[in-house]
């Protein structure tokens, strides 16, 4: 019985080496992130932020188990798992810069309202 369980196990490698293996887990949902962060950074840059980060996390996770056991997850899977890293990247840059950029207005924005003469017009 014991033989059993290692011939199955055995049968598996030898099927994820043939035909591929399976994908690796979270790279569709960290292509989607890193495309959804580059869209979301006019959303304050907040969301952009947010999303690029949540999506650089896992694929940290995803890589870290693609480097441990490269055969037994698809090629496909792994290009996904680059692109969406390379999109978060993006993302991230994008929504920190217009972020900044919201940050920088609204300073401007209050000196501007700061220095007018708001006696004067009351009158």
């Amino acid at each position: 019985m014991e033989n059993q369980g290692n011939t199955n196990s055995g049968t598996q490698q030898q099927f994820t080496q043939q035909f591929g293996g399976q994908n690796l887990p979270n790279s569709t949902a960290v292509l989607v992130l890193g495309i959804i962060s580059i869209v979301a950074c006019f959303c304050y840059g907040i969301i952009g932020i947010i999303l690029a980060i949540i999506a650089l996390v896992l694929a940290s996770k995803a890589n870290t188990l693609y480097q441990q056991n490269p055969g037994m997850y698809t090629e496909a899977s792994f290009k996904n798992l680059k692109a969406g890293k390379i999109c978060a990247i993006i993302g991230l840059c994008l929504s920190a810069l217009y972020f900044i950029f919201i940050i920088v207005y609204i300073v401007i924005l209050g000196a501007v309202f700061s220095s007018m003469p708001w006696e004067m017009m009351s009158h």
